[in-house]
């Protein structure tokens, strides 16, 4: 069974769809709103409001449905697609899309800044290896006051440690549900994307590990993003 339809408005396009495709990938942030995780918003008509590039989404929806990326001979937007798989979070239309181009060399008067963010996730041993999860984040960066705007917008979050001569704020939480840990990962990828960062790549490395406990042989998952992003800054001149 397809599920019940749903209705989206992203970005003034109006797309329709079954609650299963938005769900096909629960770690993706569609999968993460409409899994009940993630707080939804709706359009003066009752549509779910996603305020992203709306043509694109059309694309972004056909490989929900098919697991295949598509495109027309002539798409010259492929930057900006790869953007919107980052902001959805759908790993293996990121895979598909491939790396970034690197970006031309800077203006002399500008320079970079980057964050870093880096999350490991993995099943715990000790319980339901499917519910139960051990997720540590790390976000690293030298613009300090992104570093505080961080650590004091996501103080539900249980941060362990503010390192500021490391630059870095590590979260680190569990066991826990699936859908806490997508929780956090999503918040924290829109909230550094509004400071005005961009993504300039993002990594994906899966391990799986033969364990011991119990007497009993079970698999124990761990999971590796990393994503960093960058933003241009004018020198100042002292």
């Amino acid at each position: 069974m397809m599920g019940e339809l749903v209705s989206l408005n992203v970005g003034g396009y109006l797309y329709s769809t079954s609650l299963s495709t938005l769900q096909r990938y629960p770690e993706s942030m569609l999968g993460a709103m409409f899994g009940g995780d993630l707080a939804t918003v709706r359009d003066a008509r009752g549509n779910y409001f996603i305020d992203r590039d709306g043509p694109l989404f059309r694309y972004i929806l056909n490989f929900l449905r098919t697991s295949e990326l598509t495109l027309p001979c002539d798409f010259k937007e492929a930057e900006l697609l790869r953007k919107e798989a980052d902001f959805y979070q759908i790993e293996p239309l990121i895979h598909c899309l491939g790396d970034p181009k690197p970006l031309l060399p800077y203006p002399t008067d500008t320079y970079e800044e980057v964050v870093e963010l880096s999350s490991t996730r993995q099943l715990s041993k000790y319980s339901n290896p499917v519910a139960v999860i051990i997720t540590q984040l790390t976000i690293t960066t030298k613009v300090h006051a992104m570093l505080e705007s961080i650590s004091s917008s996501f103080t539900k979050w249980n941060k362990h440690m503010l390192d500021t001569r490391d630059y870095q704020v590590l979260f680190t939480f569990g066991p826990c549900d699936h859908q806490q840990e997508v929780s956090l990962r999503v918040h924290l990828l829109d909230f550094i994307s509004k400071a005005g960062f961009t993504i300039r790549n993002t990594r994906v490395h899966h391990m799986s590990v033969r364990v011991h406990h119990m007497s009993k042989r079970a698999n124990e998952n761990t999971v590796k993003h990393h994503w960093t992003f960058c933003r241009r800054t004018h020198r100042v001149n002292d």
